[in-house]
Order: C-alpha cells, then structure tokens, then sequence
C-alpha cells in the first residue's frame, strides 16, 4: 500500500500541479496575450479550481457506477486534451472553455478517487499518509512553473499549453493503474442517497462543511496573484515564476510533514493551528511586503501553512463521519471548494482592479482564511472541549 501512497503523490502534480501554476500564464495572459484583463482572467484559473469538485454531491453515486478505474480513466483522457486544446485559443473565451472549464471537469474525476483511496486504507498513520499523497501537487507545482515559464520564455505560451498537457497524460496514464479503494462502495458510501443530506445531522460535520466553504474563499489568492505582486513592484519575472514554484515546493514538504505532525499532536489541533497561521501570513507579513525578500518570506510561510491546511482538512473527515459514510461526507466537504474557489480570487482581482492596490486583495485572503481558521478551532472544541489534549 505505501508504493500506491507514492504512486499517488506522482497523479497529484498532473492536476494541482498544472492548478498552482496558473499564475504563470496569468501573469503572461494579462501582459501579452489579454492586455489588461486580470479580472476576467482571474474566472478562469477560479472555474478550473472549483469544477475539481464538480461531482462532490454526487460522488457516491458516480463511484457506484464507474469505479475508481473508470473515473481515472476519463481524467487521463479530458485533463491533457484540454491543455492541448487551450494552445489553440485565439479568444478569451476559447481559454475559458479549455483552461478553465474542460480541465476542471476532468480533473474532478481524478480528485476524488485519490483523495478517498487514501483515506480509507490507513487510521492511525492517516495523516502522514495524505499527506504524502497530496506531497504530489507542491512538488508539481515547484517543476511545473518552471517548466512553464522556461517553455513560454523560449517556445512561447502555445508549446508551453502543449508540453504540460503531454506530461499530465503520462503521469495520470502511471496513476490510473494505482488507485485502488479499499473495499466496495456499500462499505464506505454511507446510506443509500443520492446526496447524503443527513449527515447535516451530526454538528460536527456542519462545522467541518462551514470551514471548508470560507477557507477556500481566499486559499488560492496569493498562488494566483503574487507572480502579478512582484511584478507590480518591478521584480524580475522569474522571481514572480520561482515565488509560484517556491510556494509549491515548500507546501509540498508542508504536507508530509503536517501529516506527520497531525498523527502525533492531533489532527483536529494542527488543522487550526496550520489554517490560522495560514490567514494570519497574509495580514502581518504580505501586506507589508514591499520588497524581494518581504515577498519570499511570505511566499515559504504561506507555503509551509497552506501545505498544512490542504493535508489536514481530509484527515478529519473519517473522524468525523466515520469510515462507513466516507465516500459521500467526502463529495459533500469537497462540494464546499466549488464557491470559494470559484468566486474567491474574481473578487480580491476585482478589489485589486478598484484599489489598485493588493494590500486590500491581500486582506481578503487573509481575513477568509483566519475566518476558516476560527472554525476549525470551534470544531476541535466540539471533538475534546477547552483541555489541552491530543485530538
């Protein structure tokens, strides 16, 4: 089982890796291609994150009836084609539909077989081991940007869609052989909805479905405008590529090692120690930042926390809702990403647009995430009161 633990942190950069990226081509897209537009390109990098999650409120019913295999199958398939398709674009929209539309339709289909298989085969080491599956998508992010603005730089945006979209194929191709669930749908989906409305039931999971909606509001934000920050302050580009990269290296290694220290201190008390460092970065140091190593200290700390956040939400899950009501609890949690990360980084780009000033776009992520984080914190009070205990 750990050989498909690792298997899977290699899926991962195909699809969150490419995601970390964006701000890359967004960077590039609203200097070069669609002068001026960061609002309306910020939507596309929002639509693809969100449609990862498409089929949260259905997740039972779509694993019943295609298996983990066939789910991977379709990803593999769409995920690269809508890169390659995406090179073609001569149209803001075209990227729309491609870029943002296609890809996180596809993607949607390998999130959650990959995020439930590792959920179910560990209990006791289940920190660690999310936390390197999910490992994947930072360190795909660190090679991704560079290979992006390498590509962009010397081939232009075209080949650079093109390439990506070829390594994702085969990443995922590897992958789709791996995933496997633990056991049948009837031992981890829970009852027989075909959304799993009474798990509103248990004021755990509410508390648990309120956090990942607000969280998600501004997690994406600084991934997504801060290549455009230090651009803003006249940096070289590839320090705003490298601040993309970094912060998906350092979120990478974050999750390995807040799975680790989940298992060992409590998942419940590093998900709101992790998730309020992660909102409170944004406030007491990119606000502040106006220069290149103001910047990189805040690109490694939101790095390291946001790794924290990401890995530790679904280790809770099972806890939660137990592993028999896993796979709907899941489709559910995951369903909450669809708004915050749909609408989330469109509206600190429309801030940025009115102010012309990112320490506005910058209190908004960070006001979200804490607001997150103040939520996970009531959720661990529901699990073991106000003692200072493991939990």
């Amino acid at each position: 089982m750990v050989n498909r633990i690792i298997y899977k942190s290699f899926l991962f950069p195909s699809r969150f890796g490419y995601n970390y990226s964006w701000g890359v081509f967004l960077n590039y897209y609203n200097k070069n291609v669609y002068v001026g537009q960061l609002a309306t390109l910020s939507w596309i990098g929002s639509i693809c994150v969100s449609l990862f999650f498409f089929l949260g409120p259905v997740n039972r019913l779509v694993i019943a009836k295609m298996g983990y295999r066939n789910m991977l199958i379709v990803g593999n398939i769409v995920c690269p084609v809508a890169l390659i398709l995406a090179s073609f674009a001569y149209k803001i929209w075209h990227v729309f539909l491609t870029q943002g539309v296609l890809f996180g339709l596809g993607a949607s289909f390998i999130w959650f077989p990959c995020i439930g298989a590792s959920q179910q085969w560990f209990s006791e080491r289940r920190g660690l081991a999310i936390g390197l599956a999910m490992s994947g998508s930072g360190i795909g992010g660190l090679v991704v940007a560079n290979i992006a603005q390498a590509a962009i730089s010397n081939l232009g945006y075209r080949w650079a869609l093109r390439i990506i979209g070829i390594m994702a194929f085969v990443l995922l191709l590897v992958t789709t052989m791996t995933v496997r669930p633990l056991g049948h749908i009837r031992q981890t989906g829970g009852q027989d909805h075909i959304i799993a409305w009474y798990l509103f039931k248990n004021p755990q999971f509410v508390v648990t479905f309120l956090h990942g909606l607000i969280t998600t509001f501004g997690y994406m934000t600084p991934f997504f405008l801060l290549p455009a920050y230090a651009n803003s302050l006249g940096l070289d580009p590839w320090i705003g590529t490298n601040l993309s990269a970094i912060m998906s290296g350092i979120n990478a290694v974050a999750r390995i090692f807040t799975g680790f220290m989940g298992d060992k201190l409590g998942r419940f008390n590093s998900l709101f120690i992790c998730t309020m460092l992660c909102g409170l970065t944004c406030l007491v140091i990119w606000i502040p930042a106006k220069s290149e190593a103001g910047v990189w200290v805040f690109a490694v700390l939101y790095g390291f926390f946001g790794g924290g956040y990401v890995a530790l939400f679904p280790t809770v899950q099972p806890q939660v809702v137990g592993l028999e009501n896993i796979s709907p609890a899941v489709g559910l949690l995951y369903a909450t990403n669809f708004f915050g990360y749909l609408f989330g980084t469109p509206i600190a780009s429309k801030i940025l647009e009115t102010t012309s000033n990112y320490t506005y776009a910058a209190a908004w992520a960070g006001s979200t995430v804490m607001a997150g984080g103040l939520l996970a914190g009531v959720l661990r009070v529901q699990r073991a009161g106000w003692k200072l205990v493991k939990v």
